[in-house]
């Protein structure tokens, strides 16, 4: 999906180069309408090939969302009271170990979903897993007892979750954009799926 982004801002940045050429071969031929009117589509071509490259650098990282897939694997260990370690391992088979305080495991999740004019560009539903915390049981403890969350989501220099929740302008190219959240006890050695689906997260034990 980038890839096709790409392609997509080097055409359009090609046809603004050769429009910007043109433009100063009508200038030199003394055609000032003609010249502004090849400078103006230039300068078109060149914003919707740098708005295609932002878009590619911003769903760099998101995964292809087309039906329930596995977003990672996760072994929990109990340390000690209300705490243990979470073990994830990911479907490009990098792995991350947290250590987190609570009775729970509680993930989240960006989900990007484009616009149905959209989706004739190649651009899907797209999900990125962003954070991992720890989550107590008792809503007075979540209040008053350290609170352990890492982030699990890569940097970015275009974050189009982030724009979304900004900019109402870009309505027309996101017909949604929402978090989900999932989480499951870790008061016992076990091991889970994190799965997400068109409808948000869920998570599954795993037989022992």
């Amino acid at each position: 999906m980038p890839d096709t982004m790409w392609w997509m801002a080097a055409l359009f940045a090609v046809m603004g180069v050769i429009l910007l050429v043109a433009a100063v071969a009508a200038l030199r031929r003394r055609r000032p309408v003609r010249m502004s009117a090849r400078l103006l589509l230039a300068l078109v071509f060149f914003a919707a090939g740098a708005a295609c490259g932002a878009i590619a650098l911003g769903v760099k990282g998101y995964r292809a969302l087309s039906h329930e897939e596995v977003a990672a694997v996760v072994r929990t260990e109990p340390l000690g009271a209300q705490r243990f370690q979470a073990q994830f391992r990911f479907p490009d088979g990098s792995e991350a170990m947290y250590t987190l305080a609570g009775d729970e495991l509680y993930v989240d999740a960006h989900i990007l979903k484009w616009q149905p004019w959209v989706n004739v560009l190649g651009l899907d539903t797209v999900y990125e897993l962003d954070r991992v915390a720890g989550r107590y049981h008792d809503l007075a403890q979540e209040q008053r007892q350290p609170r352990t969350v890492f982030s699990i989501a890569p940097e970015r220099r275009v974050d189009l979750f982030n724009l979304r929740q900004r900019y109402a302008l870009l309505s027309p190219l996101l017909d949604a954009e929402y978090g989900s959240a999932t989480f499951a006890a870790a008061d016992s050695p076990a091991q889970y799926e994190v799965r997400v689906s068109t409808t948000g997260l869920l998570i599954r034990r795993l037989a022992p």
